[in-house]
């Protein structure tokens, strides 16, 4: 099922961008950095300087859609303009004129249709792309031209989010494709993200729902749905700054939970006929609860390592409204059968989980997911 668009009627219409360039002009230049921007002053003369600093030989051009910032983050852009075209860079800068923000899906779709570059390279204002960014990720995409292209990054503060940092930067490139399901959410992350103007076009655009919705999911996995490729570009390319007012805070974690339930029940559990769930504690048993009717009948077991859960034998639903309520056996992994959802937290154990998986010799996207 497609995520639902908002679309937006004519009153809604931004300004006419100021830099020579109206609204879905063709023309030429070879990428376009898409940034939109909220109150990101004091962010801004690092962001513009990086942009400035691209070793690209290509054309480049930035486009900036400001969605109703009260501080001067417009007049810092048109103050680096000059700079940014001594260098080749065009700017195109627009706004809307409502006195609320309308949220980053709606502030990406504008600048993007404002822009001209083929390829489309996504600059949040708050962070600092290195001098290669464009050069390689460009490369990159010509090569997978049907693909969001990622790359790895440095959190700034040092040692903030380290667990999902590390997951950023280290898992492997088949495992982009198999970890789509985790809590982690895109295995190559917006701010990293690169792609033609061709396969944003197929995909998109960018919900529109404003604060609270996670557009990058959720075009993510329309990209999937279209047969869209996921690569990374092995190299640090990006400083990624983490701050508390950052939107990525305005999305809840149910609001997640649910999209990724629904998306593993369409792409996995679509196909198989049974699964286990390995974790008979609290997530495992959630994720039981959310399930489909009919793929919570497709769980033949629990499985665990916690030898008081496996001692009780069974699971029992009840809250399930079923006489007799569903009962789902529980045992050990060891006498478990594949495939399996495993449902315990990644990077958690020590690397206990990781060998358990390994002295089964099960091949993760066929034999197991990982979902938390």
């Amino acid at each position: 099922m497609n995520p639902p668009k908002r679309l937006r009627t004519a009153e809604d219409e931004a300004e006419t961008p100021t830099g020579g360039r109206q609204e879905g002009a063709e023309g030429g230049v070879d990428v376009s950095v898409v940034m939109p921007m909220y109150n990101a002053s004091c962010w801004l003369d690092e962001c513009l300087q990086a942009i400035l600093h691209q070793d690209f030989t290509g054309t480049m051009e930035l486009s900036v859609f400001d969605d109703a910032s009260t501080d001067d983050s417009r007049k810092a852009v048109e103050g680096w303009r000059g700079r940014l075209e001594a260098r080749g860079i065009s700017v195109v800068i627009s706004s809307h004129n409502s006195a609320q923000p309308r949220g980053v899906g709606y502030a990406k779709n504008k600048a993007i249709a404002q822009s001209c570059g083929q390829y489309l390279c996504f600059q949040d204002a708050d962070d600092i792309m290195l001098p290669e960014r464009v050069r390689l990720q460009y490369e990159a995409s010509l090569l997978h031209p049907n693909s969001l292209i990622g790359c790895k990054v440095q959190r700034l503060p040092e040692g903030s989010t380290e667990r999902y940092t590390r997951w950023i930067n280290t898992i492997t490139q088949e495992q982009l494709a198999t970890q789509v399901y985790t809590s982690h959410g895109p295995t190559v992350i917006m701010p990293t993200w690169f792609c033609s103007r061709d396969w944003y076009l197929k995909v998109g655009p960018f919900d529109e729902g404003g604060r609270g919705v996670p557009e990058d999911l959720l075009f993510f996995y329309q990209s999937i749905r279209q047969g869209g490729g996921v690569a990374r570009v092995d190299h640090c390319l990006l400083v990624y700054r983490y701050h508390e007012n950052a939107t990525t805070h305005s999305v809840t974690e149910e609001t997640i939970w649910k999209l990724r339930v629904d998306f593993l029940e369409e792409r996995v559990l679509s196909q198989w006929e049974s699964f286990t769930i390995w974790n008979a504690g609290k997530q495992g048993r959630k994720l039981y609860r959310c399930l489909s009717p009919t793929n919570q009948k497709k769980v033949k077991a629990f499985c665990d390592v916690d030898e008081n859960k496996i001692h009780k034998g069974f699971y029992t639903y009840e809250d399930s409204k079923q006489r007799p309520k569903p009962k789902v056996l529980v045992q050990h992994y060891k006498d478990a059968t594949a495939p399996f959802i495993i449902c315990v937290k990644l990077d958690m154990t020590g690397g206990v989980l990781e060998e358990n998986l390994n002295s089964l010799q099960l091949k993760e996207g066929i034999d197991y997911y990982h979902f938390n």
